[in-house]
């Protein structure tokens, strides 16, 4: 079999940005959510998706925040989109889906939870966590646990994500702590671009094994004396950067890779959000379950 994950927060984000306004019977902007059911109904009749679960951001904060007070909020976000937040979940879980509502932990941690436990499961043979988030990239492993940008049929395995950033799965972290991530409030080491951050991670591997004297480096890096110079004194925010941008495996899902197995849509729940949505078409889109 086959396990699909979804990352619904970037769902939810395309949708809003690429669809009309669209308002339902309450008058209420649903436009994203009505795009989203959409494009997932097409999904998942694909063929090969048999068993999917799909994780949402209920809450943009996340224990993170405690960790660093610069760390992404829900501040700037349209109150259109964060509207439909709630609804969304409602369309996944009409459509059969397993649904993840991330509150302490973010979203991209069940992600990385699940895509950990399936790729145990020797019944599994491929784990997609279907989201082109760079964060992501760190749960690749081979061509067993890879990322899938669905909406560009692009496939990442552990040698898509050498090829576009310059480091193995195992070392994003690092990458982006040195990098920075402007999406999740990362600043990263002043000074560090994709460039030299790729070149000397690929010498070292971990940014506690790199020499903070650039002469102990034995590879050729412009600017390398004043890049070394910057980590020696923002090494401890480095450290702290990269714990950000590690993804936790320990998320508490009570599901099992059985439990994803999809059965087709709840006819009940989206005959009431076909009604909510004010699009009664929705309901010849899916397949039922029973």
């Amino acid at each position: 079999m086959r396990i699909h994950l979804l990352d619904g927060t970037y769902e939810l984000f395309r949708a809003f940005y690429a669809a009309p306004s669209a308002r339902g019977r309450d008058g209420a902007e649903v436009g994203a959510a009505r795009v989203l059911c959409r494009s997932l109904s097409g999904f998942l009749a694909a063929e090969g998706v048999t068993h999917a679960a799909v994780a949402f951001d209920t809450v943009i904060e996340s224990f993170r925040n405690e960790l660093f007070a610069g760390y992404k909020t829900g501040e700037g976000i349209d109150p259109e989109l964060w509207a439909q937040f709630p609804l969304a979940e409602r369309v996944t879980r009409a459509l059969g889906l397993v649904t993840w509502s991330m509150i302490e932990f973010e979203a991209d941690d069940a992600l990385a939870t699940f895509a950990s436990r399936a790729g145990a499961d020797p019944r599994v043979e491929r784990v997609l966590v279907v989201t082109p988030d760079k964060d992501l990239a760190q749960c690749v492993c081979g061509s067993r646990i890879v990322g899938y940008d669905r909406h560009r049929k692009i496939v990442l395995d552990a040698d898509g994500v050498v090829a576009k950033f310059g480091v193995p799965p195992a070392a994003i972290p690092d990458y982006l702590a040195l990098v920075g991530d402007s999406a999740d409030g990362i600043p990263g080491v002043p000074r560090w671009g994709a460039k030299s951050a790729a070149a000397v991670l690929a010498r070292f591997g971990d940014l506690t094994l790199i020499p903070l004297d650039a002469a102990a480096w034995g590879i050729a890096v412009r600017g390398a004396d004043a890049l070394a110079a910057s980590l020696r004194e923002h090494l401890d925010a480095a450290l702290l950067y990269r714990e950000l941008a590690t993804l936790r495996l320990d998320v508490p899902l009570a599901e099992s890779v059985d439990d994803l197995g999809w059965r087709g849509a709840d006819r009940t729940l989206m005959a009431a959000l076909a009604a909510e949505l004010d699009e009664p078409g929705i309901l010849d889109r899916v397949r039922y379950r029973g």
